[in-house]
């Protein structure tokens, strides 16, 4: 067995031994956000002409979902290893930064999809999706997860203590969430903040993985991929460069 493979087999087992806790969990508090939100505004609120609220809805909080859980596994898994000092088990064998890089991001990207399914599995019962165009749904679906497990690594190899991390969840990754039109269109927002979302990377994967489900975006799907693709290129080129150099891992 490569470097890789038993890497990756031991952050998949490290997620899926508390499982209630890392896909249950996020899933059942996923679904409230849809009965809080789908009851109060459904039939007031029209985000698009021809599709209903919860249709617009659902896409939106399985992305978030998708997007939040990729990114606390890589991250909480990294600076778990540092504050314990397990980091050096991780260190000391022959993994490329490539393994290191490909073990952690794929691990993240496999509980981001666990989640996202789960939640699209149990809003079945609120609003059959349409699936217009299921190939740009995976696409943004696969991007978003390599994106936030990718920027989860980066705060992780960060971060030092665990309120650090918690400082980039609560003012870097909770606001870029929000303002990526997970529960409403951009173009419903005053024009300072509709300039706002346009420079968040978020707004784009959300807002291709919509397309996907309902065939209607707030951007064409080709300039969210487009944004998408050289948004994870530079966070993959900074965390390889970081875990090249051994930044706060080996000094």
């Amino acid at each position: 067995m490569s470097g890789f493979s038993t890497l990756f087999r031991k952050e998949i087992l490290r997620f899926w031994k508390v499982v209630y806790q890392t896909v249950a969990g996020p899933v059942i508090s996923t679904v409230l956000y849809l009965l809080v939100f789908s009851n109060a505004l459904q039939g007031r609120v029209e985000a698009f002409p021809g599709v209903a609220y919860t249709t617009f809805l659902v896409p939106g909080l399985v992305m978030m979902a998708m997007q939040q859980n990729s990114f606390a596994n890589a991250s909480s898994s990294l600076i778990q290893s540092k504050v314990t000092g397990n980091v050096v088990f991780i260190l000391l064998p022959p993994l490329s930064v490539r393994d290191l890089f490909g073990a952690y991001v794929g691990a993240a990207m496999v509980r981001g999809l666990a989640v996202g399914l789960g939640v699209l599995a149990v809003t079945l019962f609120f609003s059959i999706p349409r699936f217009v165009a299921p190939l740009w749904a995976l696409a943004f679906g696969l991007l978003g997860c390599a994106i936030l497990g990718t920027m989860g690594l980066l705060a992780g190899i960060w971060a030092e203590k665990f309120d650090q991390m918690a400082a980039v969840q609560s003012f870097v990754i909770a606001p870029a969430t929000f303002l990526a039109g997970v529960f409403y269109s951009v173009h419903s927002l005053p024009p300072f903040w509709q300039a706002v979302s346009h420079l968040n990377p978020f707004f784009y994967i959300v807002d291709g993985f919509r397309y996907g489900f309902v065939g209607v975006s707030d951007v064409p799907p080709l300039v969210s991929l487009a944004v998408v693709c050289a948004t994870l290129a530079a966070v993959s080129t900074v965390a390889l460069s970081m875990l090249k150099t051994g930044y706060k891992l080996r000094h």
